[in-house]
């Protein structure tokens, strides 16, 4: 058999799924590894996409998407984001989630050899991706000892003749820390003066608690050749429509064609019923959105109780729906091995820290989305850390 390219040969394991499979083979697991939200799904939503197949309207839809549905993400990115410029639908591109959308982002913006700067600790797909077409993934570091927050000027060191595009995650997959407006503002002037581009992966906007969220896009440009912020955005988390694999990704003015056109080579279009589902998600009733929030919200905060009981230091979650937590003292130097051995000995399944980078050595990734009781009693079977 012929080899596969050396790209794809290279593409390391998914630590987070790794766990999770082994979690849904172990009878009676909690299973705190995975970001899915449970609650089941409004019915108005359900019956928008059932809709669309009982009048058979399963043909191609345009590439960008349906219109409606593009002025709907234009309309909430408009208002979420703050922005004071008239973003229209035409820089909206329906993807097939956000995943899509950074793929998507990333074949516009890379060649092979080309360099792109990802948070670490950041989500693995950052580096799995740009990996897959022959770019260079560099991790920019995200310090405890600076609450995981970026530095301009380590980022900066970074920057080399090579180095095209900058990844913020904000809030964060998987630390739940959140940038700041003066940082992100400074971040885009980092980027304007080097000349990169950036792609903002804005997954978990609508999870913030007591602080906002902040869009790169608030300080970009509107001028053509000027503008140098991509935003990938999703429903899957904001509306927990996972399966239904929908998103949007924010384009600069001034690629429209440029885009139609690698849209036609990656995906062609998104299913049609996942569309008007969508539509119906983003123009219906916000009810889930709040119940979600309130429900994350709250998790965090048991969950962070239980941590301080066990003393147990972690990251004071500001945004999506995860706590990172510190298990250095039973890690022994490789959370990957020991997550293993604590699914098997507790039958509880956690995202070991490696999976996010380097500086996640030592660190485990807590999902809060499921129930209550679950989450404090899989929390509950850590270790408690024995020093002061």
């Amino acid at each position: 058999m012929p080899e596969l390219a050396a790209h794809a040969r290279d593409v390391p394991v998914n630590q987070i799924r790794e766990i999770t499979e082994a979690a849904w083979h172990t009878p009676g697991a909690i299973v705190l590894s995975i970001g899915e939200p449970g609650f089941a799904l409004p019915r108005h939503i359900l019956e928008a996409g059932m809709a669309c197949l009982d009048r058979d309207e399963t043909n191609y839809t345009p590439n960008a998407g349906i219109p409606a549905l593009r002025e709907a993400f234009a309309t909430r990115f408009r208002e979420r984001a703050g922005l004071n410029t008239g973003l229209g639908a035409e820089r909206v591109y329906v993807v097939d989630g956000a995943q899509q959308g950074l793929h998507f982002a990333m074949s516009l913006l890379l060649s092979p050899g080309d360099e792109i700067l990802i948070p670490n600790p950041g989500y693995p797909t950052f580096a799995m991706t740009s990996r897959l077409l022959n770019a260079v993934p560099v991790g920019y570091p995200l310090y405890p000892e600076h609450d995981f927050q970026p530095r301009i000027q380590d980022i900066e060191a970074l920057i080399t003749d090579r180095t095209r595009v900058l990844i913020l995650n904000s809030p964060s997959n998987p630390l739940g820390a959140v940038l700041g407006e003066d940082l992100t503002r400074q971040l885009v002037d980092l980027a304007r003066k080097r000349d990169l581009w950036i792609i903002s992966d804005e997954c978990y906007e609508a999870f913030t608690y007591d602080v906002p969220h902040v869009s790169p896009a608030r300080f970009d440009s509107d001028v053509p050749g000027e503008a140098r912020v991509f935003t990938s955005l999703t429903l899957s988390k904001t509306y927990g429509l996972t399966g239904l694999r929908i998103g949007a990704l924010v384009c600069p003015p001034g690629l429209e064609q440029k885009m139609n056109n690698v849209m036609e080579a990656i995906v062609s279009c998104v299913a049609s019923p996942s569309q008007y589902a969508a539509l119906a998600a983003l123009t219906g009733p916000q009810d889930y959105v709040g119940h979600a929030h309130d429900h994350y919200r709250a998790n965090r905060d048991a969950a962070s109780a239980v941590l301080e009981d066990k003393r147990i230091p972690y990251l004071s979650a500001q945004g999506a729906f995860y706590l990172w937590a510190n298990v250095s003292h039973v890690s022994d130097g490789d959370v990957r091995s020991w997550a293993r051995r604590f699914l098997a000995d507790s039958g509880v399944a956690l995202a070991p820290g490696t999976a996010f980078g380097s500086i996640g050595e030592g660190w485990v990734r807590i999902a809060l989305c499921g129930t209550r009781n679950d989450l404090v009693e899989g929390v509950g079977r850590l270790p408690e850390r024995q020093d002061s």
